[in-house]
């Protein structure tokens, strides 16, 4: 592994994998997971399998546990978002204003 900092572009795939690879404070669930449903080891994982071999006698099932993931990282990230707003205004004032008054 060089020191150099002229081969990033070799290094980001290998950083953007190990992100995708790693667990949401949001979502409490890795990015791969929430898109592709698995969270594959290696980047090979993720390759498409040829078409004679993509035949999915559970793809209802498969679809439902998407859902089903999907709903739970919503219900998540708002609880969160929630928790950020409430951290956020934690010190304002609420100030209220009248007609006529001069700000």
């Amino acid at each position: 592994m060089s020191k150099s900092l002229k081969d990033w572009d070799l290094k980001l795939p290998h950083a953007k994998f190990a992100y995708n690879r790693a667990p949401s404070y949001a979502t409490k669930h890795y990015p791969f997971e929430c898109v592709y449903g698995v969270n594959p080891l290696t980047p090979i994982d993720l390759l498409p399998f040829p078409s004679e071999l993509r035949v999915h006698h559970e793809a209802e099932l498969k679809a439902k546990e998407m859902k089903r993931l999907h709903e739970q990282i919503r219900n998540h990230i708002e609880k969160t978002n929630v928790a950020y707003k409430a951290r956020a205004n934690k010190h304002k004032k609420k100030l209220e204003f009248s007609p006529g008054d001069l700000i």
